[in-house]
Formats: structure tokens, sequence, C-alpha cells
């Protein structure tokens, strides 16, 4: 069984290894790695419970790193790029068009005429959007597979800024406002062949996500005749789910597994995977958020009454959102020695743990237990491998750290981003 998350003890493993092997040296106050077996296994794991003609296109957005990029394509899978200059990152790291799934609310008719020209899957987002597509295929031609984004309106989740199948979204076209509308479209548009539906990430359940998908895979089937009678050429062919299963940040609580959600959809959604459409997935988050920890070196503790102030090297640089909206996300923190060892015991004081930026929201955690912390300890941070690195701040112009992959059984590394040096910084600002 495909294990949901890396330990504490595979963490410090790993920790403690870099640091004998000196792949971590002084400068590197801050390092992120990224488990490759592990994130292998992930994909690995999606390609066997879907059908073998399946696409699963990776979400870019989650972990956007060339290097991570070639090692996905290794896997034979494909990549969903949800704006022009990922798209151009799918392409530079060798994934045919055919692989490449192009989602945006916002492209301009220029970045559809390169999408157009490319051939990639491409998902509109709006009626607009649909006409302009049309427009440039008047002059362009085009190999384009394509669909439109379609808004279920079944509710938000949890997190409500991570839920985008509520009855407003930014996203898709309202299917029960414009329903009749939406038909009109697939008759009018011999090239739109394809239904695009993602509920949402973090926060939705799963009885959300199958009554979003079910309610469009019902509206595919009724405007799949429609079209076909005009045409006898013409069918919905494909079936964009999306991604938004949600993953284990709190090890306690274990998340529904993907062999779990794939029975719940063929359990409710009788049909869809007999043969007739062909399937596209785009997980981000459960492929990549388990794979990586973050480990930071502790510059100082400053040891109040009540309260520990733990001073680490990473903070909303890197954690945007768990300092933005604490009480949305939640990563555990470990600590070790100097050499990666774990530490035991529990400190008389709870620890504050506290970023390296200029405002005082710069905050990973309240109120932690840990062992005694001193200066030149580190904490890790579980679970990095999503929205992290990808959504890094330039406030303060902090450097990148360097990020490492790694192979737990042969116990190799890999440096996938050398840590930012300053003229690095020095280019992007100029």
């Amino acid at each position: 069984m495909l294990k949901p998350f890396l330990s504490k003890e595979e963490m410090a493993n790993i920790l403690g290894f870099a640091i004998q092997q000196k792949i971590i040296g002084p400068e590197d106050s801050a390092a992120i790695f990224y488990d490759l077996g592990f994130l292998g296994q992930r994909i690995h794991d999606l390609k066997d419970i879907f059908p073998p003609k399946t696409l699963h296109a990776i979400a870019i957005k989650a972990n956007p790193l060339a290097k991570v990029l070639g090692f996905i394509k290794t896997l034979d899978v494909g990549l969903e790029a949800a704006s022009l200059p990922e798209l151009f990152l799918a392409q530079k790291a060798g994934f045919s068009p055919d692989k490449i799934v192009y989602d945006s609310p916002a492209k301009t008719i220029q970045e559809l005429e390169y999408a157009l020209k490319a051939g990639v899957h491409l998902n509109a987002d709006s009626f607009e959007e649909l006409e302009r597509i049309d427009a440039v295929l008047q002059s362009v031609s085009s190999k384009s597979r394509i669909g439109v984004r379609i808004n279920p309106q079944v509710g938000s989740g949890t997190i409500k800024y991570l839920s985008v199948a509520d009855n407003v979204s930014k996203f898709g076209i309202p299917l029960d406002d414009h329903r009749e509308k939406l038909q009109s479209c697939f008759l009018k548009y011999p090239w739109l062949t394809s239904i695009h539906v993602h509920i949402g990430s973090q926060g939705c359940p799963i009885p959300l996500l199958v009554k979003g998908i079910a309610k469009m895979w019902d509206f595919s089937r009724e405007i799949d005749p429609m079209i076909h009678s005009e045409n006898p050429s013409r069918n919905i062919e494909f079936f964009d789910i999306g991604g938004g299963l949600p993953v284990s940040y709190h090890h306690d609580r274990l998340p529904v597994s993907m062999n779990e959600y794939f029975r719940q959809l063929q359990e409710n959604i009788p049909g869809m995977f007999d043969g007739r459409v062909k399937i596209i997935t785009e997980f981000g988050r459960y492929i990549h958020a388990n794979t990586g920890f973050t480990v930071s070196r502790v510059e100082y503790v400053k040891r109040e009454r009540n309260i520990n102030i733990l001073m680490a090297h990473v903070g909303a640089d890197l954690m945007i959102r768990k300092c933005y909206h604490p009480a949305d996300w939640h990563h555990q923190i470990t600590l070790t020695d100097p050499n990666g060892n774990l530490k035991s015991g529990t400190d008389v004081n709870k620890y504050m743990i506290a970023g390296p930026l200029c405002f005082s929201g710069d905050i990973i955690e309240q109120n932690l237990v840990l062992p005694p912390a001193v200066s030149g300890d580190f904490i890790m941070i579980h679970d990095t491998g999503a929205y992290t690195l990808s959504m890094w701040s330039r406030y303060n112009s902090r450097q990148i750290p360097k990020v490492i992959g790694f192979q737990p059984d042969a116990q190799s590394f890999t440096v996938l981003r050398e840590r930012e040096t300053l003229d690095d910084l020095w280019e992007f600002w100029s």
C-alpha cells in the first residue's frame, strides 16, 4: 500500500545523510528536499488505478522545477499549464502537444494563437473566449482538442478561497445559469469536443468532488446525442475531471485514498469509464505535497516569559498560505540537532516559529510543543512539496534555498536547483 507521507524518522535520516555528504553546507541556512522515489510511486499509483488511456496532466503550478518536470516526463504522463509561461515550461521540458492541457481564465488573443498553433489541449473559460477561439481558427490551422470549463455550481468546501464550484466563481461558465447557451455552443462550434470541470483543491470532501463531476457527466450525456444527430462524426471526445483530491497534512488524519476516490466515481457515475470518452485528470497537490519537506537552521531562540520565539530562515516567502491563512493550513514541525538526529524531551515553554521577513505576520506556527531548541539545530517542516516553492515571495529579496532530490533506497542526492546567489538576485531585479 502506498504510504501517505514521509515519517519524521525518514526525513531525519535523509537530512543527516545530506549533512554527512556535505550536500548541505554552511551557507545553506535552509533547503528543500523532494523524494523522487515517492513522487514516482504517486504517479505510478495514479496510472494503475485509472483506465490505461487516461491522460494524467500533472499541474505545473504545484511544482514547476524544470528537473522535476523532466522526471515526470519519464513516467509517461502529461502536464497541466495554468498560464502561457507554464505552457512554455511544458514545451521546454519536452512534453508533446497531446500531453499538455492549457487552462487559464484570462488568455489573450495572442496566447490563444500560440496554444492553437502548438496543438495543445485547450480549455476555454468563458463564452467570449469561445468566440475568440473561433475567430482565431479562421486563420490558424490547429490540431488542438478544445473544451470548455463549466462550473457545476455544487457549493464550496471548507477552504472557501480554494473552492471554485460555488454559485459564483471566477472560473468557468455556470451550468445552471447558462445551460441552454452552453448547449447552443456545442452545436455551433464543430471543434468543441471536450468538457472540463474542477471543483476545488484542499478542503473539498470527496462527496462534493463526485457530485460536481457527476453533474457535468450527466450534462455531457445530454448534449452528446444532440451534436451527434447534427453530425454523426461528432461526439464528446474528452472529459476533464480536474484534480482536487485532498492530502494529509495532519498525520493522525489519513485522507481518502486515490483507490477510494476512483471507486466512488465508478459507483456514482456509471458509464464514465466505459471507454466512450477519454478521461483527463489534473492532480497537483496529491502528486507533490507529501513528497517534499523543508529544513531551516535554527538561528536564534528568544526565550521570553511564556513563549520561546524560534527564528528560522523560511517563513511567508515559502509558506505564504500558512502565514496568511493559519487556520486553514497545518504543517507538522520536527526538531533535530545540528547533525540531523531527532531531539527528544519537551521544553517548559511552547514555541513560536518565526520567519525572517520584515512583517509581524511572518509566523509559521504558534504554541508549538518542541524539545529544547538551540542555535544550530534544524527544524523540519513536513509536506511542503506542493504550492510552496512555486509561490515563492520576493519580499526582502530573500534567496531561494537549495533544492535537493533524493532516492531513499539508493541514498543518492541530486541538486534540483542550486541556492540562489546574490548575483542571481541582482539579475532578477535588473
